[in-house]
């Protein structure tokens, strides 16, 4: 590699660790990173601001402000309390049954949806039953994030890494569904076990309050009964666009946008107000992530790490899927999965087709979507569900702090990598 680039690898190493112990804000760790790689040459403004592969993913941004725009009419409704009151009366006040409930939803609907937009609109749900109930929000939280990037692995539009690995492949929304669907319900299954060990410090059952909460009226939660149904309209109209956004060509982003400015215009409400409710830090953060991590990509880091790793098992199938599964979760914990994916897609394609194309062959290209996919879960800022969920949690006065997620979502990536290997031996070479 050269010298910009080892600066670059600095640079990100000397961030990350300060992301990590916390002893600076993050956005400022995150904008002061982007502000040296650009300062020192390891990328520039066409990178930065222009690139799809090494600069700021302006589709994540624009999403996550289109759907912020929807969440915060949707707050002044009384809606995301009408659902507390509704899914606290039908697990009877208890805190672990609750939890499942929420881990299944957001992980189905994520498989559907991508998961920013699902902990978007679970979250304040979850925030408002747990106030409800007197119990801690950050384990309910943290257990959804982690169900939202388990879910979103499930199918071709889940999660963004699995559209590169499609349109590279050449698999198929139904090939994605039927292999990474089945191992997705057994993680999942997994998940909800873990949670009742991980987090049975959480699970406080309250008399008195779950007797008050039974005796509320959901229908008295809601405010403005006009609102409700035009947030609902629109809503139903967003989601129903992102599945045909190849039909319709309006990118999921541009299709956010354009429903939350609609909502807001159709809303009567202050637009400086329902402005507030964006987590204009946590778009500030992700804008200067990406510019770190653009900058890796730029200077051909990710690029060697890749090749390094896949040349030293080529034309060994089996240790290349284990080797690729594996590192594609360690990296992916500690970069975005989209730039390492499309830098690792191409490589992949080469071993696939050295394999001779084969159905044993593809498997390569489910170890790399399980690894990058699931990997997100590993660290606080793995994925982007998970900072999403850390700033919503913040802005509630619920700080999750990067070890507080983290030492959580390390044991559950570990033990669903794991799951992966037997899995993909079962299905690709012992049943094949």
């Amino acid at each position: 590699m050269s010298a910009l680039a080892w600066i670059a690898v600095v640079i990100f190493v000397v961030a990350y660790v300060l992301i990590a112990t916390e002893k600076i804000n993050r956005v400022a760790v995150a904008l002061g990173g982007a502000a040296l790689m650009l300062a020192l040459g390891a990328t520039d403004a066409r990178h930065a601001f222009f690139s799809e592969d090494a600069g700021i993913d302006w589709n994540v941004i624009f999403l996550l402000m289109g759907m912020m725009l929807i969440v915060g009419v949707l707050k002044r409704t009384g809606l995301f309390e009408y659902v507390a009151i509704w899914s606290a009366k039908k697990a009877r006040g208890r805190p672990f049954p609750i939890m499942v409930l929420f881990i299944v939803v957001t992980g189905l609907v994520s498989a559907a949806l991508d998961n920013v937009t699902t902990v978007l609109l679970v979250a304040p749900v979850t925030l408002l039953v747990c106030d409800r109930l007197a119990v801690p929000p950050v384990p309910f939280l943290i257990a959804e994030v982690l169900a939202s990037n388990i879910g979103g692995t499930a199918t071709l539009v889940g999660d963004p890494p699995n559209i590169i690995i499609a349109s590279r492949s050449g698999l198929t929304f139904n090939a994605f569904l039927s292999v990474l669907a089945p191992f997705v319900l057994l993680v999942l299954v997994v998940l909800v076990l873990l949670s009742r060990i991980m987090f049975r410090r959480a699970f406080r059952y309250d008399a008195e309050r779950v007797e008050r909460i039974m005796a509320l009226r959901e229908a008295d939660a809601i405010r403005d009964r006009r609102l409700v149904v035009i947030s609902l309209a629109v809503l139903a109209a967003v989601l129903a666009a992102f599945g045909l956004h190849t039909v319709i060509g309006l990118e999921p982003s541009v299709v956010a946008l354009l429903g939350g400015l609609l909502l807001l215009a159709l809303s009567r409400l202050d637009a400086g107000e329902v402005a507030k409710e964006v987590e204009w830090p946590t778009l500030i953060f992700f804008a200067g992530l990406f510019v770190m991590v653009g900058a890796l990509v730029a200077t051909g880091v990710i690029d060697t790490l890749a090749r390094q790793a896949t040349s030293a098992v080529e034309g060994k199938l089996w240790p290349a899927t284990l080797l690729l599964l594996w590192a594609s979760a360690a990296l992916s914990a500690i970069v975005d999965n989209i730039p390492y994916v499309a830098t690792m897609s191409p490589i992949v394609a080469d071993l696939v087709n050295a394999a001779g194309g084969t159905d044993r062959g593809q498997m390569l290209w489910w170890a790399l979507a399980i690894g990058a996919d699931l990997g997100g879960n590993a660290t606080a800022v793995g994925a982007s569900a998970n900072v999403v969920v850390l700033g919503i949690a913040d802005r509630a006065g619920h700080r999750i702090s990067f070890w507080g997620f983290t030492r959580y979502g390390l044991i559950v990536t570990a033990i669903s990598v794991a799951l992966a290997v037997p899995y993909l031996w079962l299905r690709f070479f012992a049943f094949s």
